[in-house]
């Protein structure tokens, strides 16, 4: 099916979902996931520009093995893909809305030594800083942390009084947009929406292949 926006009952869906997060809710409005949900999805990851591709779609279940919170679905529907410098891509939707983000939402150990390097170096931690206000000056977009809570102090080998220190503290740099429920998010124009977002935080993943790059690490050995 051609991607035509995403209805608005599945956002409804996900609403009733946080309320009621059971197998007997979700079994019986399995019909609107499929219908409002995943297949819009699924006709987006196929039909956004290929420089984006490819992305794929999570599974709706948690993992609850040894998470506290046993509720078995995800109040989200979200995808990712890899860039080839090792950037994600990333698109949610969520009882709230449509959000995108773009970067590095964790940095695996190798790539962690490089970031802090590059932050560390005179021209290319001068060049974060640059990015750090283009992104505060940019409309609906923000520059975060990632997914790791930042570093309470200096990392090993870095002084505590050093000028870059609060990004020296981060463990990856990710910006993101939060769109909430605009109109266009159920029409066609979504496709569009989401890739000048994904664009907008192209001067982030340039400064993060040039200085980081896809971690070269064995696949067993990443967590």
């Amino acid at each position: 099916m051609a991607f035509s926006g995403f209805p608005s009952e599945g956002l409804d869906f996900l609403a009733g979902l946080e309320a009621d997060n059971s197998k007997s809710y979700w079994q019986e409005h399995k019909a609107v996931y499929d219908r409002a949900l995943k297949g819009p999805m699924e006709a987006l990851l196929a039909e956004v520009d290929e420089r984006f591709r490819p992305l794929r779609m999570f599974r709706p279940n948690r993992d609850v093995r040894f998470a506290k919170d046993k509720s078995p679905y995800k109040t989200h529907v979200a995808a990712a893909g890899e860039r080839v410098g090792g950037a994600l891509y990333y698109v949610q939707l969520s009882a709230t809305g449509l959000m995108i983000g773009s970067g590095a939402h964790f940095l695996l150990s190798d790539q962690l030594v490089r970031f802090r390097a590059a932050i560390h170096h005179e021209a290319s931690g001068a060049g974060f800083l640059d990015l750090v206000e283009h992104y505060d000056r940019a409309k609906g977009l923000r520059l975060t942390s990632g997914g790791d809570a930042p570093l309470k102090t200096a990392p090993k080998g870095y002084p505590k009084d050093h000028p870059r220190i609060e990004y020296l503290r981060w463990k990856g740099a990710t910006v993101f947009q939060e769109f909430g429920d605009p109109t266009w998010l159920h029409t066609a124009k979504a496709k569009t929406r989401i890739e000048q977002g994904w664009a907008a935080c192209d001067p982030l993943n340039e400064w993060l292949d040039r200085h980081v790059g896809p971690s070269e690490m064995p696949p067993e050995e990443r967590r």
